[in-house]
Formats: C-alpha cells, sequence, structure tokens
C-alpha cells in the first residue's frame, strides 16, 4: 500500500506496572507493543493515555504515556488527555495545558472515558477547549453513569449530534459499543452494550450522523468496530467503501496477550477478494490518519 500502516488506539506503560487483580496482567509495554506491529506490519501507533479513574485498574498520567513513547522514537504518536473534572470548577480553562501538550507533540485528545454525560458542563468546557487549540478527540461511548466508563448517551446518539452541531470544527472520532451498535436502527440497550449480531437492516443512526456531519469519524478499533462491520460482510465493506475518508483502522490491544488482530485480517481479505477499493484501503489503514492528524 502507498499509504503508511496506523493504528489509531493503543494504550501502553514505559514498563510492567501493578498487575490487575484475578487477570495478573497489565497494559502492555511500549516494547510488548512495537514486537507485536512488528508482527502485524504497523508502521505507527497513536498511543492513548488513560487519565479518568473509571476505566484501567490504575490511572496513567500523560507524561508516562509520553514516556513510554519516547522509549522508540518514531513508532507511535502522541495524544494527551485531560478528565473533565480537573481542577473542580465548572470554568476551568483547559486551553492552557491543551497548548502546553501539543508543543510537546500531541496530536489529539484520548480517549474519553470519564463517566459523564455529554451535556454535562464539565464534558461541554473540555470539548470547548479542543476545539479552540485544535485537538481531535477520541471518546468511548457508554450507556449508563454506573460501574461502566465513557460519556454517556441517550440512544440514537441523540448527545453526539448536539456536540456535532454545537462544535463543527472539533473533530470527533467515535469508539465503542454504544458509538458502535447505532449502526442498524433502534439497538436495545442489551445490544448498545454488547456486540450485536445479525445483517445489519437499513436505517441506523451511525450512517446518518456520518452523511450529515463531516466532522465524524469512525474509530474501528477493539470488538465493537471489529463486530459493526464483520457481523454483515456485505454491508461492512460497502459501509467502509461509502465513509472510506471518515474511518480508521485501530486494534486497541490493552493486554500483552491480545494479538489476533482480526480488523487486520478481514480488511486484508476484504481487499485481497476486491471487496473494497485500493483507494478505500489505504485511506482506512493510514492514509486518514495521516490527513487528519496532519502527519508527516
Amino acid at each position: 500500500m502507498s499509504a503508511p500502516l496506523i493504528d489509531v488506539h493503543e494504550h501502553i506503560l514505559p514498563r510492567r506496572g501493578f498487575l490487575r487483580p484475578g487477570r495478573g496482567d497489565t497494559f502492555i509495554t511500549a516494547a510488548e507493543m512495537v514486537a507485536l506491529m512488528d508482527r502485524a506490519g504497523i508502521g505507527r501507533a497513536v498511543v492513548l493515555p488513560i487519565v479518568s479513574p473509571e476505566s484501567p485498574h490504575v490511572v496513567q498520567t500523560v507524561e508516562e504515556a509520553f514516556e513510554a513513547c519516547d522509549q522508540f522514537p518514531g513508532r507511535f504518536i502522541k495524544f494527551c488527555n485531560v478528565d473533565p473534572r480537573q481542577g473542580g470548577s465548572l470554568r476551568k480553562d483547559f486551553v492552557p495545558i491543551l497548548e502546553y501538550y501539543k508543543s510537546l507533540g500531541a496530536k489529539g485528545l484520548g480517549e474519553i472515558t470519564a463517566n459523564l454525560w455529554w451535556h454535562d458542563p464539565r464534558v461541554r468546557n473540555l470539548f470547548r477547549a479542543c476545539e479552540a487549540v485544535d485537538l481531535p478527540v477520541i471518546f468511548h461511548m457508554a450507556t449508563r453513569d454506573y460501574n461502566t466508563y465513557g460519556l454517556i448517551s441517550e440512544p440514537g446518539l441523540v448527545n453526539l449530534e448536539e456536540a456535532l452541531q454545537t462544535w463543527p470544527r472539533l473533530q470527533f472520532l467515535g469508539h465503542s459499543q454504544g458509538f458502535w451498535a447505532e449502526v442498524g436502527p433502534k439497538p436495545t440497550l442489551t445490544e448498545r452494550e454488547s456486540y450485536p449480531s445479525g445483517p445489519v437492516k437499513p436505517g441506523g443512526r451511525l450512517p446518518e450522523l456520518l452523511r450529515r456531519y463531516p466532522n465524524l469519524w469512525g474509530d474501528l478499533s477493539a470488538g465493537s468496530g471489529l463486530n459493526a462491520v464483520r457481523r454483515d460482510p456485505d454491508w461492512g465493506y460497502a459501509f467502509l467503501e461509502e465513509f472510506q475518508d471518515r474511518l480508521l483502522m485501530g486494534l486497541d490491544v490493552c493486554w500483552p496477550w491480545n494479538d489476533k488482530c482480526e480488523l487486520l485480517t478481514f480488511l486484508r481479505e476484504g481487499r485481497a477478494k476486491g471487496r473494497i477499493s485500493a483507494e478505500a484501503f489505504d485511506k482506512i489503514m493510514g492514509g486518514n490518519a495521516v490527513r487528519l492528524l496532519g502527519l508527516e
């Protein structure tokens, strides 16, 4: 392919950390991630610091994520992150800290995992700052406000649409089950929290929003993005072709043992069999990331 292969969704540590109770593992280290990237043929990967307490078993600083990136120059693309609750004020000015991280090489912000409603004033305050500093955001979408993580949305992506309208210059990259379940019409709560199966029927809100709002992008990482395009391959390859300009390949490996890279297999098989065009394949596998993030 002509474009570099870029993974837009990864989390890494500079060294082995506290092991997750009951599982005996933690986020993948930078060295382990580079080894996996080499095996999979990935040139560069976006690193997303996890700064909110809801998601992992430990909280990571932006500086720690940057330290991990710096261990392998040229292999990682830095994102910064800020919890919307930081500072304890609805009027907290996040612009200076975002400008600071951008000066250190941050190309975006995320993954936003704080378990707050989209319309929470603190979330809106963060979005306002991201638009002002011109940093795209990757968000995790949730369906409830307890024992989970991610920005809480009502069915039908109503809250996301309001944000797309309010901050038209801010580029939103959607991720997780709550986002990708909306490729089909009116998913149930169970479907929004898991992985819907079977053919995708017309009328899904996500395709509608992608057609209507040029500042919405799809982060295909994790089981949620993979399931959205693989559950109904005929529909999935057509979806990839239609929205080839705003879909991005990502894996969201997280753990050292999670190296199946099934999305890569699906995309490569689709290209080999002529089910997606060479142009669409190159854009999704890296070209769109280069354009969105202003990479060289």
